[in-house]
C-alpha cells in the first residue's frame, strides 16, 4: 500500500475528481479527510470508501471562507497532529465571461475559490507541517491555466495563479521536505460543468473554437491516479511540477 498511515486532506471531494482522489487514497491506506460543502455528498463518499484499507472521514467547508477552512484545517491537526498530504483541488468555472464582460462579484468569487483558497489552505497547512518534516501539496490547475481561452478571464487568470504558486511553494520549500505538485486536466467528464449556467455568448463562441482539436474527454479516476503517483513516494524526485493531463489536446 502506497499511502499506508498517512493523513490526507481534500478538498472538493463531494464529487468527480475530489471524489475519486478521496477513495483511491483510501484504497491504499491513507485516512482521508474529505472537505466539501455538500455534507450529504460526503456522507455518501464515505460509504463508498466502506471496506477500504483506510478510511474516509467527511468534513463540511467551504475553501472560499478564509476562516471557516482555516478552522477545519485546525480542527484536522488537532485530531490527527499531523496531515501528510494536501490536495487542494476544489473549483468553481466562470460562465466563459471575457474580461469586458466579467462584474467584480464573479471575479472575486472565482479568484476567492480557485486562488485564494488553496493559498490560505497552503499556508495553513506549511505552518502546520514544517515541525514534521514536511510532506506533499497537490493542486489542481487546468489546461487553462497554461493556455489564455479555454474559459473566462477569471478562471484563466485563477489557475495561472495556481501554477506559479505551486512552484513558488516547491522551490522555496523544497529543503524543508515539502514537495509540491501540481495536475493540469484537460476536459475531464465532472459536475464542474453544471455551474455553467448563464455562459457569455461571446466568450463561450471564443473558447469554443480550439474544443474540435480535444481528442477525448478524461474520467475523475484517471485522474486521482495521477494524483495517487504525486503523493507516494514514487513521485520523490517530482517536485514543482505541472502534469498536463488532457489526452492530448495541448499537443496539437
Amino acid at each position: 500500500m502506497k499511502l499506508e498511515n498517512k493523513v490526507a486532506f481534500v478538498t472538493g471531494a463531494s464529487s468527480g475528481m475530489g471524489h475519486a482522489i478521496a477513495l483511491k487514497f483510501a484504497a491504499e491506506g491513507a485516512t482521508v479527510i474529505a472537505v466539501a460543502r455538500r455534507k450529504e455528498k460526503l456522507d455518501a463518499l464515505v460509504a463508498d470508501a466502506a471496506g477500504l484499507s483506510g478510511k474516509i472521514i467527511a468534513k463540511s467547508g467551504d475553501v472560499a471562507d478564509t476562516a471557516g477552512i482555516t478552522a477545519v484545517l485546525d480542527e484536522s491537526f488537532t485530531e490527527f497532529g499531523k496531515i501528510d498530504i494536501l490536495v487542494n483541488n476544489a473549483g468553481v468555472m466562470d460562465e466563459m465571461m471575457p474580461a469586458a464582460e466579467c462584474s467584480d462579484e464573479l471575479w472575486e468569487k472565482v479568484i476567492d475559490t480557485n486562488l485564494k483558497g488553496p493559498f490560505v489552505i497552503c499556508r495553513r497547512w506549511l505552518n502546520g507541517m514544517l515541525d514534521n518534516g514536511g510532506g506533499v501539496i497537490i493542486n489542481t490547475a487546468s489546461v487553462g491555466g497554461l493556455f489564455g481561452a479555454r474559459a473566462g478571464a477569471s478562471y484563466t487568470a485563477s489557475k495561472f495563479g495556481v501554477v506559479g504558486l505551486t512552484k513558488n511553494i516547491a522551490y522555496m520549500y523544497a529543503q524543508k521536505g515539502v514537495r509540491c505538485n501540481a495536475i493540469a486536466p484537460g476536459g475531464v467528464a465532472t459536475e464542474i460543468g453544471v455551474g455553467l449556467k448563464n455562459p457569455s455568448a461571446f466568450g463561450y463562441e471564443r473558447a469554443q473554437t480550439g474544443m474540435g482539436t480535444n481528442p477525448r474527454y478524461g474520467s475523475a479516476d484517471e485522474i486521482a491516479s495521477i494524483a495517487l503517483f504525486l503523493a507516494s513516494d514514487d513521485s520523490s524526485f517530482v517536485n514543482g511540477a505541472v502534469i498536463t493531463a488532457d489526452g492530448g489536446w495541448s499537443a496539437y
